[in-house]
């Protein structure tokens, strides 16, 4: 959701106005959080988010306000993601039933076909959602 909080991205609006008019729900865990949290002090993102919100608190606040937080997925997971560090969201995709995951990570684009074929989650850009598919 960084397209969305962070650079403002156009591509993404969609997404940003169902979760806004609460069409959809966007869940995410602690680990989630914490990770959004370490992502906004990165170097890559430091002169970005100053233009945005300084400190990078009106991004987490922000996520705060649309995001649902629930409890952290299983750590036994059903897929295998080759990145660590992306292993929570397919697990928590998985876990809570969900429709999409909405992502750029190629790691977990690469589970897009098994994903949807064993758990029927679509594992798809948010460029590319739509509410009905």
């Amino acid at each position: 959701m960084l397209d969305w909080l962070v650079f403002g991205d156009p591509s993404v609006s969609a997404v940003a106005e169902a979760i806004c008019a609460g069409r959809v729900r966007w869940i995410w865990a602690t680990r989630m959080r914490d990770e959004l949290a370490d992502v906004l002090l990165r170097s890559e993102f430091v002169a970005r988010r100053t233009a945005v919100d300084g400190d990078g608190s009106a991004v987490m606040a922000c996520a705060d306000r649309w995001a649902c937080a629930i409890a952290n997925p299983p750590t036994q997971p059903l897929l295998r993601c080759r990145d660590a560090d992306d292993q929570v969201f397919i697990d928590l995709a998985i876990a809570s039933g969900a429709r999409w995951l909405l992502t750029r990570d190629k790691a977990l684009l690469a589970l897009a076909r098994v994903a949807r074929h064993r758990y029927g989650i679509a594992v798809i850009a948010a460029v590319h959602w739509r509410s009905d598919g």
